[in-house]
Protein backbone atom coordinates (compact mmCIF):
# COMPACT_ATOMS: atom_id res chain seq x y z
CA UNK A 1 0.00 0.00 0.00
CA UNK A 2 1.41 3.42 -0.93
CA UNK A 3 1.86 5.87 1.96
CA UNK A 4 3.58 8.80 -0.18
CA UNK A 5 3.44 12.07 1.38
CA UNK A 6 2.89 10.53 4.85
CA UNK A 7 5.37 9.97 7.73
CA UNK A 8 5.45 6.62 9.67
CA UNK A 9 3.51 6.69 12.59
CA UNK A 10 5.54 5.34 15.19
CA UNK A 11 5.40 1.79 16.52
CA UNK A 12 4.33 2.99 19.89
CA UNK A 13 1.65 5.59 20.12
CA UNK A 14 3.21 7.52 23.03
CA UNK A 15 4.24 10.94 22.55
CA UNK A 16 8.39 11.42 21.60
CA UNK A 17 9.83 13.83 23.89
CA UNK A 18 10.73 16.83 21.83
CA UNK A 19 13.36 19.61 22.33
CA UNK A 20 12.46 22.40 24.38
CA UNK A 21 11.59 24.44 20.77
CA UNK A 22 11.97 28.75 21.70
CA UNK A 23 9.00 30.23 21.04
CA UNK A 24 8.91 31.49 17.99
CA UNK A 25 8.61 35.32 17.41
CA UNK A 26 4.61 36.29 17.28
CA UNK A 27 3.46 39.48 16.11
CA UNK A 28 2.58 42.35 18.81
CA UNK A 29 -0.41 41.33 20.76
CA UNK A 30 -3.11 43.92 20.76
CA UNK A 31 -3.54 46.23 23.97
CA UNK A 32 -6.54 45.13 26.12
CA UNK A 33 -9.63 46.55 25.04
CA UNK A 34 -12.10 48.51 27.92
CA UNK A 35 -14.28 45.75 29.48
CA UNK A 36 -16.52 48.17 30.98
CA UNK A 37 -18.43 47.93 27.88
CA UNK A 38 -20.35 44.70 28.14
CA UNK A 39 -21.63 45.21 24.87
CA UNK A 40 -18.24 45.00 23.28
CA UNK A 41 -17.41 41.14 22.55
CA UNK A 42 -15.06 41.62 19.52
CA UNK A 43 -12.40 39.48 18.60
CA UNK A 44 -10.06 41.95 19.98
CA UNK A 45 -11.08 41.79 23.22
CA UNK A 46 -11.20 38.27 23.14
CA UNK A 47 -7.43 37.85 22.06
CA UNK A 48 -6.85 39.96 24.87
CA UNK A 49 -8.75 37.74 27.64
CA UNK A 50 -6.38 35.10 25.95
CA UNK A 51 -3.17 36.62 25.89
CA UNK A 52 -3.86 38.07 29.57
CA UNK A 53 -5.61 35.09 31.62
CA UNK A 54 -3.68 33.10 34.46
CA UNK A 55 -6.37 30.83 35.19
CA UNK A 56 -7.13 27.96 32.51
CA UNK A 57 -10.00 26.97 34.12
CA UNK A 58 -11.76 30.51 34.22
CA UNK A 59 -10.58 31.13 30.45
CA UNK A 60 -12.22 28.37 29.23
CA UNK A 61 -15.46 29.76 31.52
CA UNK A 62 -15.23 32.92 29.85
CA UNK A 63 -14.95 31.34 26.14
CA UNK A 64 -17.74 29.26 26.77
CA UNK A 65 -19.84 31.56 27.84
CA UNK A 66 -19.26 35.24 26.46
CA UNK A 67 -21.72 35.49 24.02
CA UNK A 68 -24.62 32.96 22.74
CA UNK A 69 -22.88 30.00 20.68
CA UNK A 70 -23.80 31.16 16.99
CA UNK A 71 -22.59 34.63 17.98
CA UNK A 72 -19.35 33.04 19.75
CA UNK A 73 -18.60 30.72 16.60
CA UNK A 74 -18.73 33.58 14.27
CA UNK A 75 -16.19 35.73 16.31
CA UNK A 76 -13.65 32.74 16.56
CA UNK A 77 -13.76 32.22 12.80
CA UNK A 78 -12.83 35.69 12.24
CA UNK A 79 -10.10 37.59 11.51
CA UNK A 80 -8.72 40.75 13.40
CA UNK A 81 -10.10 44.39 12.78
CA UNK A 82 -6.80 45.00 10.62
CA UNK A 83 -7.14 41.75 8.49
CA UNK A 84 -4.45 40.30 10.73
CA UNK A 85 -4.83 36.37 11.42
CA UNK A 86 -5.51 35.90 15.58
CA UNK A 87 -3.62 32.78 15.00
CA UNK A 88 -0.32 35.09 14.56
CA UNK A 89 -0.88 36.68 18.02
CA UNK A 90 -1.00 33.42 19.88
CA UNK A 91 1.91 31.09 21.11
CA UNK A 92 0.62 27.65 20.39
CA UNK A 93 2.29 26.83 24.54
CA UNK A 94 1.60 29.50 26.08
CA UNK A 95 -2.12 30.19 24.40
CA UNK A 96 -3.26 26.33 23.31
CA UNK A 97 -7.12 26.94 25.16
CA UNK A 98 -7.59 30.07 23.20
CA UNK A 99 -5.69 28.21 20.05
CA UNK A 100 -8.30 25.20 20.68
CA UNK A 101 -11.54 27.74 20.28
CA UNK A 102 -10.04 29.92 17.33
CA UNK A 103 -9.04 26.40 15.19
CA UNK A 104 -12.15 24.51 16.08
CA UNK A 105 -14.60 27.50 15.01
CA UNK A 106 -12.36 27.97 11.82
CA UNK A 107 -12.91 24.54 10.77
CA UNK A 108 -16.93 24.28 10.96
CA UNK A 109 -17.75 27.49 10.08
CA UNK A 110 -18.85 27.85 6.79
CA UNK A 111 -18.10 31.10 5.73
CA UNK A 112 -14.72 31.18 7.67
CA UNK A 113 -10.43 30.82 5.98
CA UNK A 114 -9.79 27.58 7.03
CA UNK A 115 -6.58 27.49 8.46
CA UNK A 116 -2.89 26.23 7.23
CA UNK A 117 -2.41 22.83 7.46
CA UNK A 118 0.85 23.15 8.48
CA UNK A 119 -0.23 25.13 10.94
CA UNK A 120 -2.40 22.41 12.36
CA UNK A 121 0.36 20.01 12.26
CA UNK A 122 1.97 21.97 14.04
CA UNK A 123 -0.54 22.51 16.60
CA UNK A 124 -1.24 18.70 17.19
CA UNK A 125 2.34 18.05 17.61
CA UNK A 126 3.08 20.69 20.23
CA UNK A 127 -0.29 21.35 22.24
CA UNK A 128 -0.06 21.64 26.34
CA UNK A 129 -2.86 18.81 26.74
CA UNK A 130 -3.16 20.07 30.73
CA UNK A 131 -5.39 22.87 28.59
CA UNK A 132 -6.75 21.47 26.25
CA UNK A 133 -8.19 19.11 28.90
CA UNK A 134 -9.89 22.18 30.13
CA UNK A 135 -12.12 21.82 26.79
CA UNK A 136 -13.00 18.34 25.76
CA UNK A 137 -15.61 18.95 23.62
CA UNK A 138 -13.75 21.53 21.40
CA UNK A 139 -11.21 18.73 21.15
CA UNK A 140 -13.68 16.91 19.81
CA UNK A 141 -14.76 19.53 17.45
CA UNK A 142 -11.17 19.92 16.23
CA UNK A 143 -10.50 16.35 15.56
CA UNK A 144 -14.27 16.06 13.72
CA UNK A 145 -13.28 19.07 11.91
CA UNK A 146 -9.71 18.21 10.63
CA UNK A 147 -11.02 14.75 9.20
CA UNK A 148 -14.01 16.95 7.63
CA UNK A 149 -11.67 19.49 5.96
CA UNK A 150 -8.61 16.45 4.57
CA UNK A 151 -11.78 14.62 3.24
CA UNK A 152 -13.18 17.84 1.14
CA UNK A 153 -10.14 19.02 0.33
CA UNK A 154 -9.74 14.97 -1.51
CA UNK A 155 -6.90 13.38 0.44
CA UNK A 156 -8.66 11.88 3.73
CA UNK A 157 -4.26 10.79 4.23
CA UNK A 158 -3.93 14.28 5.05
CA UNK A 159 -5.59 14.41 8.02
CA UNK A 160 -3.98 10.88 9.20
CA UNK A 161 -0.97 12.14 11.07
CA UNK A 162 -2.62 15.36 13.00
CA UNK A 163 -5.14 13.18 13.86
CA UNK A 164 -2.21 10.38 15.30
CA UNK A 165 -0.57 13.25 17.22
CA UNK A 166 -3.36 14.75 18.58
CA UNK A 167 -5.00 11.52 19.61
CA UNK A 168 -1.24 10.60 21.77
CA UNK A 169 -0.49 13.79 22.85
CA UNK A 170 -4.20 14.81 24.36
CA UNK A 171 -4.55 10.86 26.11
CA UNK A 172 -2.59 10.94 29.76
CA UNK A 173 -2.01 7.56 29.04
CA UNK A 174 -2.33 5.28 25.77
CA UNK A 175 -4.91 2.98 27.49
CA UNK A 176 -7.72 5.69 27.98
CA UNK A 177 -10.23 5.71 25.27
CA UNK A 178 -11.21 9.29 24.06
CA UNK A 179 -13.41 10.73 21.51
CA UNK A 180 -10.34 10.88 19.05
CA UNK A 181 -10.27 7.18 18.85
CA UNK A 182 -13.19 6.25 16.43
CA UNK A 183 -12.56 9.32 14.28
CA UNK A 184 -8.97 8.71 14.07
CA UNK A 185 -9.78 4.96 13.12
CA UNK A 186 -12.69 6.15 10.87
CA UNK A 187 -10.69 8.62 8.93
CA UNK A 188 -7.51 5.66 8.61
CA UNK A 189 -10.48 2.92 6.91
CA UNK A 190 -11.90 5.59 4.74
CA UNK A 191 -8.24 6.41 3.35
CA UNK A 192 -7.86 2.83 3.66
CA UNK A 193 -4.77 3.29 5.17
CA UNK A 194 -5.11 0.52 7.85
CA UNK A 195 -1.37 0.13 9.18
CA UNK A 196 -1.04 3.56 10.63
CA UNK A 197 -4.10 2.27 13.01
CA UNK A 198 -2.13 -0.15 14.51
CA UNK A 199 0.25 1.39 17.12
CA UNK A 200 -3.15 2.89 18.46
CA UNK A 201 -4.71 -0.52 18.40
CA UNK A 202 -2.03 -2.43 20.06
CA UNK A 203 -2.36 -0.52 23.37
CA UNK A 204 -5.63 -2.08 25.36
CA UNK A 205 -8.15 0.19 26.36
CA UNK A 206 -8.50 -0.02 29.98
CA UNK A 207 -9.61 3.30 31.69
CA UNK A 208 -12.78 5.59 30.69
CA UNK A 209 -12.82 8.96 32.22
CA UNK A 210 -15.70 11.08 31.28
CA UNK A 211 -13.72 14.12 32.44
CA UNK A 212 -11.44 13.82 30.01
CA UNK A 213 -13.41 13.38 26.81
CA UNK A 214 -17.24 13.81 26.08
CA UNK A 215 -17.33 10.25 25.44
CA UNK A 216 -20.64 8.18 24.25
CA UNK A 217 -21.68 4.67 25.04
CA UNK A 218 -21.69 4.72 20.37
CA UNK A 219 -18.15 5.93 20.68
CA UNK A 220 -16.95 2.84 22.56
CA UNK A 221 -18.84 0.84 19.74
CA UNK A 222 -17.44 2.32 16.77
CA UNK A 223 -13.89 2.32 18.07
CA UNK A 224 -13.60 -1.61 18.59
CA UNK A 225 -16.01 -1.83 15.70
CA UNK A 226 -14.04 0.13 13.40
CA UNK A 227 -10.45 -1.40 14.74
CA UNK A 228 -12.10 -4.94 13.80
CA UNK A 229 -12.46 -4.00 9.98
CA UNK A 230 -8.71 -2.59 10.23
CA UNK A 231 -7.63 -6.35 11.43
CA UNK A 232 -9.61 -7.41 8.63
CA UNK A 233 -8.78 -5.53 5.85
CA UNK A 234 -5.09 -6.91 7.17
CA UNK A 235 -6.18 -10.71 7.41
CA UNK A 236 -5.22 -10.55 11.37
CA UNK A 237 -8.26 -13.13 12.24
CA UNK A 238 -7.63 -13.11 16.05
CA UNK A 239 -7.33 -9.35 16.85
CA UNK A 240 -10.28 -8.99 14.31
CA UNK A 241 -12.27 -11.37 15.75
CA UNK A 242 -11.81 -9.74 19.49
CA UNK A 243 -12.46 -6.51 18.68
CA UNK A 244 -15.71 -7.46 16.91
CA UNK A 245 -16.81 -8.97 20.13
CA UNK A 246 -16.26 -6.59 22.34
CA UNK A 247 -18.53 -4.44 20.35
CA UNK A 248 -21.39 -6.90 19.62
CA UNK A 249 -21.21 -8.01 23.56
CA UNK A 250 -20.73 -4.46 24.94
CA UNK A 251 -23.45 -4.19 27.61
CA UNK A 252 -26.33 -2.13 27.02
CA UNK A 253 -30.35 -1.55 27.69
CA UNK A 254 -30.99 -2.26 24.06
CA UNK A 255 -28.55 -3.31 21.39
CA UNK A 256 -27.33 -0.83 18.53
CA UNK A 257 -27.57 -1.75 14.75
CA UNK A 258 -23.75 -1.73 15.24
CA UNK A 259 -23.51 -4.58 16.85
CA UNK A 260 -25.71 -6.53 15.11
CA UNK A 261 -22.94 -5.52 12.01
CA UNK A 262 -20.24 -6.84 13.99
CA UNK A 263 -21.90 -10.05 15.45
CA UNK A 264 -21.96 -10.87 11.38
CA UNK A 265 -18.68 -10.09 11.17
CA UNK A 266 -17.58 -11.62 14.21
CA UNK A 267 -19.20 -14.88 12.77
CA UNK A 268 -17.54 -14.93 9.22
CA UNK A 269 -14.03 -14.14 10.23
CA UNK A 270 -14.21 -17.46 12.94
CA UNK A 271 -15.37 -19.30 10.17
CA UNK A 272 -12.51 -17.78 8.29
CA UNK A 273 -9.92 -18.89 10.87
CA UNK A 274 -11.76 -21.81 12.74
CA UNK A 275 -13.88 -23.20 10.19
CA UNK A 276 -16.70 -23.09 12.95
CA UNK A 277 -18.59 -20.39 14.95
CA UNK A 278 -18.04 -20.24 18.80
CA UNK A 279 -20.98 -19.48 20.94
CA UNK A 280 -21.47 -15.86 22.11
CA UNK A 281 -20.51 -14.91 25.58
CA UNK A 282 -23.22 -15.29 28.06
CA UNK A 283 -23.34 -11.27 28.52
CA UNK A 284 -24.19 -10.76 24.81
CA UNK A 285 -27.70 -9.26 24.29
CA UNK A 286 -30.12 -11.81 23.83
CA UNK A 287 -31.96 -10.17 21.41
CA UNK A 288 -28.19 -9.88 19.14
CA UNK A 289 -28.26 -13.80 18.63
CA UNK A 290 -32.25 -13.93 17.73
CA UNK A 291 -31.87 -11.48 15.17
CA UNK A 292 -29.05 -12.86 13.66
CA UNK A 293 -30.83 -15.66 12.87
CA UNK A 294 -33.01 -14.46 10.88
CA UNK A 295 -30.57 -13.05 8.33
CA UNK A 296 -29.23 -14.83 5.31
CA UNK A 297 -25.89 -14.95 7.19
CA UNK A 298 -27.77 -17.78 9.64
CA UNK A 299 -28.69 -20.16 6.59
CA UNK A 300 -24.69 -19.96 5.34
CA UNK A 301 -23.31 -20.89 9.16
CA UNK A 302 -25.05 -23.95 9.25
CA UNK A 303 -23.86 -25.18 5.96
CA UNK A 304 -20.51 -24.23 6.37
CA UNK A 305 -18.04 -25.87 5.14
CA UNK A 306 -19.17 -29.30 3.58
CA UNK A 307 -22.25 -28.18 1.67
CA UNK A 308 -19.69 -26.12 -1.00
CA UNK A 309 -22.82 -25.84 -3.46
CA UNK A 310 -25.45 -25.17 -0.96
CA UNK A 311 -22.79 -22.67 0.23
CA UNK A 312 -22.68 -21.03 -3.57
CA UNK A 313 -26.02 -21.20 -4.15
CA UNK A 314 -26.58 -18.94 -0.45
CA UNK A 315 -24.11 -16.22 -2.02
CA UNK A 316 -25.68 -16.15 -5.56
CA UNK A 317 -28.75 -15.86 -3.94
CA UNK A 318 -28.36 -12.95 -1.48
CA UNK A 319 -25.29 -11.35 -2.90
CA UNK A 320 -26.85 -8.40 -2.94
CA UNK A 321 -27.62 -8.18 0.76
CA UNK A 322 -24.16 -9.72 1.37
CA UNK A 323 -22.89 -6.46 -0.75
CA UNK A 324 -24.97 -4.05 0.83
CA UNK A 325 -23.84 -4.67 3.76
CA UNK A 326 -20.44 -4.99 3.02
CA UNK A 327 -19.86 -8.46 3.90
CA UNK A 328 -19.27 -9.88 0.57
CA UNK A 329 -15.57 -9.97 1.12
CA UNK A 330 -15.84 -11.51 3.38
CA UNK A 331 -18.47 -14.01 2.41
CA UNK A 332 -16.20 -15.17 -0.82
CA UNK A 333 -13.37 -15.46 1.62
CA UNK A 334 -15.24 -17.61 4.04
CA UNK A 335 -16.44 -19.73 1.02
CA UNK A 336 -12.46 -20.24 -0.55
CA UNK A 337 -11.67 -21.55 3.13
CA UNK A 338 -14.53 -23.87 3.17
CA UNK A 339 -12.28 -26.60 0.96
CA UNK A 340 -9.40 -26.81 2.85
CA UNK A 341 -11.52 -26.73 7.01
CA UNK A 342 -13.21 -29.75 5.13
CA UNK A 343 -9.67 -31.42 4.28
CA UNK A 344 -8.35 -30.50 7.64
CA UNK A 345 -11.53 -31.92 9.57
CA UNK A 346 -10.53 -35.30 7.45
CA UNK A 347 -7.31 -35.51 9.17
CA UNK A 348 -8.60 -36.09 12.33
CA UNK A 349 -10.47 -38.96 11.18
CA UNK A 350 -8.46 -40.81 8.43
CA UNK A 351 -4.86 -41.67 8.53
CA UNK A 352 -4.70 -42.34 4.17
CA UNK A 353 -7.54 -41.02 1.73
CA UNK A 354 -7.91 -41.49 -1.61
CA UNK A 355 -7.28 -38.04 -3.44
CA UNK A 356 -10.18 -38.38 -5.63
CA UNK A 357 -12.27 -39.72 -2.24
CA UNK A 358 -11.10 -36.39 -0.74
CA UNK A 359 -12.76 -34.61 -3.77
CA UNK A 360 -15.56 -35.86 -3.11
CA UNK A 361 -15.90 -35.64 0.24
CA UNK A 362 -15.35 -31.59 -0.13
CA UNK A 363 -17.34 -31.66 -3.75
CA UNK A 364 -13.92 -30.83 -5.76
CA UNK A 365 -14.87 -33.02 -8.95
CA UNK A 366 -11.37 -32.17 -10.31
CA UNK A 367 -8.51 -34.31 -9.11
CA UNK A 368 -5.78 -32.08 -9.94
CA UNK A 369 -7.71 -28.86 -8.15
CA UNK A 370 -7.72 -31.34 -4.86
CA UNK A 371 -4.17 -32.12 -5.21
CA UNK A 372 -2.86 -28.64 -6.26
CA UNK A 373 -4.57 -27.08 -3.22
CA UNK A 374 -3.24 -30.47 -0.88
CA UNK A 375 0.30 -29.50 -2.00
CA UNK A 376 -0.46 -25.70 -1.16
CA UNK A 377 -2.06 -26.72 2.11
CA UNK A 378 1.35 -28.43 3.06
CA UNK A 379 3.45 -25.40 2.13
CA UNK A 380 1.43 -23.41 4.09
CA UNK A 381 1.69 -25.66 7.58
CA UNK A 382 -1.83 -26.25 7.68
CA UNK A 383 -1.53 -29.81 7.59
CA UNK A 384 1.05 -32.55 7.77
CA UNK A 385 0.76 -34.79 4.83
CA UNK A 386 2.27 -36.98 1.83
CA UNK A 387 1.38 -37.46 -1.43
CA UNK A 388 2.59 -40.74 -3.23
CA UNK A 389 2.43 -41.99 -7.07
CA UNK A 390 -0.80 -43.53 -6.62
CA UNK A 391 -3.00 -40.68 -5.50
CA UNK A 392 -2.72 -41.80 -2.23
CA UNK A 393 -2.67 -38.84 0.64
CA UNK A 394 -0.56 -40.38 4.29
CA UNK A 395 -2.09 -37.38 6.97
CA UNK A 396 0.49 -37.18 10.31
CA UNK A 397 0.57 -35.27 13.25
CA UNK A 398 2.99 -31.78 12.70
CA UNK A 399 6.23 -31.99 14.76
CA UNK A 400 5.75 -29.66 18.12
CA UNK A 401 8.35 -26.74 18.37
CA UNK A 402 8.91 -24.37 20.78
CA UNK A 403 10.83 -21.69 19.59
CA UNK A 404 12.15 -19.68 23.06
CA UNK A 405 11.57 -16.27 21.09
CA UNK A 406 8.08 -17.71 21.39
CA UNK A 407 7.87 -18.80 24.98
CA UNK A 408 9.72 -15.50 26.22
CA UNK A 409 6.76 -13.14 23.97
CA UNK A 410 4.44 -14.99 25.39
CA UNK A 411 5.29 -14.94 29.01
CA UNK A 412 6.10 -11.20 28.61
CA UNK A 413 2.35 -10.36 27.27
CA UNK A 414 0.65 -12.34 30.14
CA UNK A 415 2.89 -10.42 32.87
CA UNK A 416 1.66 -7.53 31.05
CA UNK A 417 -1.79 -8.41 31.37
CA UNK A 418 -1.16 -9.72 35.04
CA UNK A 419 -0.22 -6.17 35.59
CA UNK A 420 -3.37 -4.26 34.02
CA UNK A 421 -5.45 -6.74 35.90
CA UNK A 422 -3.97 -6.01 39.35
CA UNK A 423 -4.27 -2.35 38.52
CA UNK A 424 -7.58 -2.25 37.39
CA UNK A 425 -8.67 -4.64 40.98
CA UNK A 426 -7.23 -1.67 42.59
CA UNK A 427 -9.26 0.84 40.85
CA UNK A 428 -11.93 -1.02 41.60
CA UNK A 429 -11.55 -1.34 45.36
CA UNK A 430 -11.04 2.18 45.74
CA UNK A 431 -13.92 3.21 44.07
CA UNK A 432 -17.14 3.92 46.32
CA UNK A 433 -19.91 2.82 44.00
CA UNK A 434 -18.36 -0.38 43.10
CA UNK A 435 -17.89 -0.93 46.94
CA UNK A 436 -21.38 0.18 47.69
CA UNK A 437 -22.95 -1.99 45.25
CA UNK A 438 -20.95 -5.10 46.50
CA UNK A 439 -22.05 -4.12 49.92
CA UNK A 440 -25.64 -4.02 48.97
CA UNK A 441 -25.68 -7.27 46.75
CA UNK A 442 -24.34 -9.10 49.78
CA UNK A 443 -26.68 -7.83 52.20
CA UNK A 444 -29.30 -8.65 49.89
CA UNK A 445 -28.38 -11.85 49.32
CA UNK A 446 -27.74 -12.86 53.48
CA UNK A 447 -31.29 -11.37 53.77
CA UNK A 448 -32.96 -13.62 50.62
CA UNK A 449 -30.93 -16.67 52.90
CA UNK A 450 -32.46 -15.86 55.93
CA UNK A 451 -29.00 -15.62 57.86
CA UNK A 452 -25.85 -15.17 57.52
CA UNK A 453 -24.21 -16.78 53.88
CA UNK A 454 -21.34 -18.86 55.63
CA UNK A 455 -23.49 -20.43 58.10
CA UNK A 456 -26.05 -21.64 55.97
CA UNK A 457 -24.34 -22.42 52.74
CA UNK A 458 -21.49 -24.03 54.91
CA UNK A 459 -21.88 -25.11 58.69
CA UNK A 460 -25.28 -26.66 57.79
CA UNK A 461 -24.57 -28.40 54.72
CA UNK A 462 -24.77 -32.34 54.96
CA UNK A 463 -21.47 -32.57 53.27
CA UNK A 464 -19.35 -29.40 55.08
CA UNK A 465 -17.11 -31.67 56.85
CA UNK A 466 -16.08 -33.56 53.49
CA UNK A 467 -12.81 -33.42 51.89
CA UNK A 468 -13.58 -31.73 48.52
CA UNK A 469 -9.98 -32.66 47.31
CA UNK A 470 -10.24 -36.07 47.66
CA UNK A 471 -14.19 -35.93 46.06
CA UNK A 472 -12.55 -34.76 42.91
CA UNK A 473 -12.39 -37.83 42.03
CA UNK A 474 -15.86 -39.32 42.35
CA UNK A 475 -17.18 -36.54 40.04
Amino acid sequence: MSQTGLPSPPQQPTPVTEPEAQPSPVAPVPPPLDHTDENDISLHNVIAAITTATSPSQLNHNLKTFAPKEVREVIFASFLPDGQDPLSVLDIQANTLGILYILSARLHVPTSQRPPLDYIEEFCKMFVPEQARYAPERVTSLATGIAQAAEQGGNLRLAIQPLFDLLVRYSPTSSHLTTIHPIFLRTCVSARFFNAALPILAQPITTIDLSLSDLTYNDNLVYHYTGGVVYTALRRWAEAEEFFEICACSPGTVPAAIQLDALIKLVLVQLIREGKTSPPPKYIHPSLPRLFKGTPYSAFVNAYPKQRNQLRNIVETEQQIFAADKNLGLINQALEHAARWSIRKLTGTYLTLHISDIGQAVGIDSEDEVRALILDMIQSSEICARISTDGTVMFSDPPVKFDKADIDRVLAHAQEQCFLLTNLEREMARSKEYLAKFVKSKDDSNSWLGGTMDEDLVSDHPRSNYNWAEDVGFI
